[in-house]
């Protein structure tokens, strides 16, 4: 490799690392006022020691619990079982952070999918917070309507809102643990999806924020013939976590992202030690050459 490329590498590598510095700098600041970072550890380990998703496959969902549409209508959960197998998803529709990211996945899932919500499936989105209202849900169903192209949003993808005591028993239920802070008036929850038979059993948990459409229409496939697939890997990634190093609580993909930058800044640290070996070794020879003739 000629030597004004190690240059510019050399040149990327150190650009990389001020980039990486200056925004985590910006990001990671400890802004003053913040509670101390003693204080703010117990509080991390209060919140997410309530945080988790127990996979429950197996067993059956609460099809008895009400809850009210996005056109402020009283449902039964059960209303939209019995014929498909079903998504169900657990998020809060002003959620800043995760839910999006999932509910984002998901829909960029299913648009690769043949498969059609209201056709083979149907897919439930339920509100974790009970003082959301059928307009929230249906502003929420509307968004997420333009981003489906298969247009069947309208009568196979729901959105629910209900009160406290059903949110949990459902919760409860398919083993979605979560809770709210109050002094950040966020709740702290996994991420993750659930496939339902059409009778109401969990079969599947889809965890983590990247559902392939090859795995998701597995999982919908087995369970319309109301097989129960087996545990997974619980990788699962909460709303906000306490970093010490700030004292603040941030999302944790910020800290993917750093950690992205990390290895991207070693993985050019590794092709510029290359090329300087491999530069120095075809240098070698010559050298040894002029070295005879001297």
């Amino acid at each position: 490799m000629p030597m004004r490329y190690v240059k510019r590498l050399w040149s990327g590598l150190i650009v990389a690392s001020l980039t990486l510095g200056v925004a985590s700098a910006q990001l990671y600041r400890r802004p003053e006022g913040e509670i101390g970072e003693t204080a703010a550890k117990q509080r991390y380990e209060s919140i997410t020691s309530q945080v988790g998703i127990e996979q429950k496959l197996g067993e059956r969902v609460p099809l008895e619990l009400t809850f009210k549409d996005e056109t402020g209508k009283i449902v039964k959960l059960g209303d939209y079982f019995g014929k498909r197998p079903v998504i169900l998803v657990l998020a809060y529709y002003e959620c800043p952070m995760l839910c999006t990211v999932v509910l984002n996945s998901l829909v960029r899932t299913l648009n690769a999918m043949d498969w059609k919500a209201g056709d083979e499936f149907e897919l439930v989105v339920v509100s974790i917070a009970p003082n959301e209202s059928p307009e929230q849900a249906a502003k929420k169903k509307a968004n997420y309507a333009k981003e489906y192209r298969h247009g069947t949003a309208e009568r196979g993808w729901h959105f629910l809102v209900g009160e406290e005591k059903n949110i949990k028993q459902l919760a409860d239920a398919v083993g979605f643990k979560y809770t709210y802070d109050p002094v950040t008036k966020q709740y702290a929850h996994g991420a993750g999806i659930m496939i339902v038979t059409p009778d109401g059993k969990l079969s599947r948990y889809l965890l983590g924020v990247d559902f392939s459409a090859r795995d998701l229409k597995f999982a919908l496939a087995e369970s319309s013939q109301g097989k129960i697939g087996n545990p997974v890997l619980s990788a699962v990634m909460y709303c906000f976590q306490y970093d010490p190093s700030t004292g603040r609580y941030g999302l944790v993909i910020m800290r993917v992202v750093q950690l992205a930058g990390i290895i991207t800044v070693l993985s050019l640290a590794t092709l510029i030690g290359g090329a300087l070996l491999l530069e120095r070794r075809r240098r070698k020879p010559s050298d040894t050459i002029s070295e005879v003739n001297e």
